[in-house]
């Protein structure tokens, strides 16, 4: 008989995906999802995208009646509910630190009493806050905050003591976490509650950071999601991509078809357990970079992006994945190129519906002296 798999946070954009790849692999699948409008729209419903052969309970993690019967009869979890948004986490501490927090420990306490073969946790790049750097001499440097200073002064490099601008290189999972938002802190602790139960309690446990991910499915009008969807939602509103900063930030972007490929090996790989992954592409390119790509794809090339060389708290300058751990040990290796994947994205939103609501969620950060 078929393993039944539970994925919370199911119905949206990376659950989606990683449902259709453990239907593919012979698994049953069960999705545990508030349909959280943000996400979903003011009217949500059943996720057109969804299979029908994933069963769908609607209910959030932090109800631990929810989370029981969500685990009855189940295999192994994937928990990937979670709020997302580095700037509107900011100001909705409370709201952030309870679907991730509290919610992250309803499922644990729940999962002692039930456990399971294995647990994956769905971490994330933020975590890091700045990535890992080299000076000219070679050192390896972590990369600190950019005070307020520097930013006002649009020096957006990171600059070593003699004011040697550094060099970006890719972050291993070994360097050190240094959150810089209230999200990142969130994903910091989902991953260390994870780690630390399952170890307690021999529930064999496997955290995946994943960094930039991207593709068909993404919430277009969530002012809060990916920087691609941001980025699409003003292409096909006519209007220009706004950039942050120059535009020189380096970001690893992976498609979301290997993040679901990564995360069902996390749970057939027996060596897996209790590590760490960094989930990306292994590639970087600069948001402008980015931005050009898709105007490009989306026949908008027209459109120039605005370099606003504006600024938000807490954002960093540069991180890129080193996945040479989750090349050796889980077997990973990506399979959909940057341009192949974007080729996708653009199929995908021909014809979607995006409703821009970015400039208002700047609006929102810079009334609260968040955003410049």
């Amino acid at each position: 008989m078929s393993k039944k798999i539970l994925i919370t946070g199911g119905a949206g954009f990376i659950g989606s995906h990683l449902a259709d790849e453990l239907l593919r692999h012979g698994y049953q699948v069960r999705v545990l999802d508030s349909l959280c409008p943000q996400v979903h729209g003011e009217h949500p419903t059943r996720p057109a995208y969804l299979d029908p052969e994933v069963e769908l309970m609607v209910g959030h993690v932090e109800d631990p009646d929810a989370v029981d019967a969500a685990l009855d009869g189940v295999d192994a979890v994937y928990h990937l509910a979670a709020r997302v948004g580095v700037g509107q986490s900011m100001y909705q501490l409370c709201d952030y630190t309870r679907a991730n927090n509290e919610a992250t420990s309803v499922l644990l306490e729940a999962l002692v009493e039930n456990p399971v073969e294995r647990l994956v946790v769905a971490s994330s790049m933020s975590i890091y806050g700045e990535g890992l750097y080299r000076d000219l001499a070679g050192r390896r440097i972590p990369g600190q905050p950019r005070d307020l200073k520097q930013l006002q002064e649009h020096a957006w490099e990171l600059r070593a003591p003699d004011g040697e601008v550094l060099r970006p290189v890719a972050t291993p999972e070994t360097k050190e976490s240094a959150p810089s938002s209230i999200y990142a802190l969130s994903k910091f602790d989902q991953e260390r509650m994870c780690l630390l139960v399952g170890k307690a309690y021999k529930i064999p446990t496997v955290a995946l950071r994943f960094f930039n991910v991207y593709g068909p499915r993404q919430a277009l009008s969530n002012p809060y999601t990916g920087v691609l969807a941001i980025f699409a939602s003003r292409l096909l509103n006519n209007l220009s991509p706004s950039i942050f900063e120059d535009g020189a930030q380096q970001r690893d972007f992976v498609n979301v078809r290997d993040i679901a490929q990564a995360c069902r090996l996390a749970v057939e790989v027996p060596e897996a357990a209790d590590q760490v992954f960094n989930i990306g592409s292994g590639q970087h390119f600069t948001i402008c970079e980015v931005a050009d790509r898709l105007g490009r794809l989306l026949d908008k090339e027209h459109i120039d992006a605005e370099i606003t060389q504006r600024y938000r708290v807490g954002d960093i300058r540069h991180c890129y994945a080193d996945i040479a751990r989750a090349r050796s040990v889980l077997g990973y290796a990506p399979q959909v190129a940057f341009d192949d994947g974007l080729v996708e994205l653009a199929g995908w939103l021909d014809g979607q519906i995006a409703t821009h609501r970015g400039d208002e969620a700047h609006e929102e950060l810079a009334s609260r002296g968040l955003a410049v």
